[in-house]
């Protein structure tokens, strides 16, 4: 029995119809490149000095401890929009007070660099990115799956994807989201608060994930079965099944979503499902799901029943927990796929909104674990 099937780890439902296809993929600094777009230019003013680093091997708080003890800046004096990979090649932007620019002026190590330098009028805080540009080489490919790759990679460009947390969220092996739970129910004690909210976050992740799986469920139920069998299973009503038929997108909005403005902008409410669904189509806006917590905004009428179905267990402990909203249906942007026949291998190219998995897209492609 596998490890994932021994702690129970869920597996969203893919979006794209095919069999798995057959590639080779290892997260390494050759094949896998992260560079981070920041969300605002830098002044080039200011007490706060912007780096640039590449790093390759390192999680971003190893690469902060190195800067640390090189510069003799404190860990908390630095900023950063996000925290990147530990494999693979990966950039971004850290903050530190100007002060310590001279420290650096001779840094060198085998595993960091600081690519580039500027200055900032405020300190970066997580968040402040627009997101993240990714390079991914698929090795062992022959022509047959390269055409695949090529027909899922197109698709995926032209409909959009599902927006799922990647499995960097539930940790090696599958059990951050069960250890949230246990701690919301006070079955388990964690004193670290920053490995406590993470761990709570994969619970909320998590749940996220089941919620969206069953959007996708429903979507693909809209578009292949009969309003027979629809009102069988999922006991909509006439009206209900009418306005999901009558949408061209594949992800279905339902009456009561709460939608949000795309990329960026303020959340609102679908009351009105016919004026949304072309700004939808339009990727104007798109549907957000739900991060359980308090404060958060809550759906209507059919969404919040579907909804409900899902975070029920969790509403008790909502309170405990800061909520949100994060976008259900995300698109690539500057998608890019390139083979080689005579090393085949593929390169695919694209740029994802800030919090979404490149490794998401990769398995919504092959349609496997991709470190199976």
């Amino acid at each position: 029995m596998k490890k994932e099937q021994e702690v129970g780890i869920f597996k969203p439902l893919y979006v794209l119809d095919h069999t798995p296809i057959n590639a080779y993929f290892s997260k390494n600094s050759d094949d896998f490149v992260v560079r981070e777009i920041p969300l605002y230019e830098f002044s080039g003013n200011g007490e706060h000095l912007i780096l640039n680093i590449g790093k390759k091997d390192l999680t971003t708080y190893e690469a902060l401890r190195i800067l640390s003890e090189i510069s003799g800046a404190k860990m908390r004096d630095f900023g950063y929009a996000g925290l990147k990979d530990k494999e693979g090649f990966t950039t971004q932007f850290i903050s530190m007070p100007r002060k310590f620019e001279e420290n650096l002026k001779n840094f060198s190590h085998e595993k960091l660099k600081i690519l580039n330098t500027t200055t900032h009028n405020n300190k970066l805080r997580i968040g402040h990115l627009k997101g993240n540009a990714f390079f991914l080489r698929l090795k062992k490919v022959d022509s047959v799956n390269a055409f695949k790759i090529q027909e899922a990679f197109l698709n995926i460009d032209k409909i959009g994807f599902a927006n799922y947390f990647g499995y960097q969220r539930f940790g090696k092996f599958g059990d951050n989201a069960k250890q949230g739970e246990d701690i919301l129910k006070n079955k388990l004690k964690i004193k670290n608060p920053k490995i406590k909210d993470f761990l709570i976050s994969a619970y909320q992740s998590e749940l996220f994930n089941k919620w969206l799986s069953k959007r996708v469920e429903i979507s693909k139920f809209i578009r292949d079965f009969s309003p027979k069998e629809i009102k069988e299973i999922y006991k909509f009503s006439d009206l209900d099944i009418k306005k999901l038929k009558n949408q061209d997108s594949f992800f279905k909005i339902l009456s009561g979503d709460v939608l949000g403005h795309y990329p960026f902008g303020k959340l609102f409410l679908c009351e009105n499902l016919e004026d949304e669904i072309n700004r939808f189509k339009n990727r104007d806006t798109t549907v957000c799901g739900l991060l359980v917590g308090k404060k958060s905004f809550r759906s209507i009428n059919l969404a919040k029943n579907l909804e409900d179905e899902i975070y029920k267990n969790a509403y008790e402990y909502e309170n405990l927990m800061s909520g949100g909203r994060r976008f259900a249906w995300s698109y690539l942007k500057n998608a890019n796929l390139k083979y080689n026949p005579q090393t085949a291998q593929v390169n695919l190219s694209f740029e994802l909104d800030k919090g979404s998995y490149a490794t998401v897209i990769l398995e919504e492609i092959l349609h496997k674990n991709i470190f199976d």
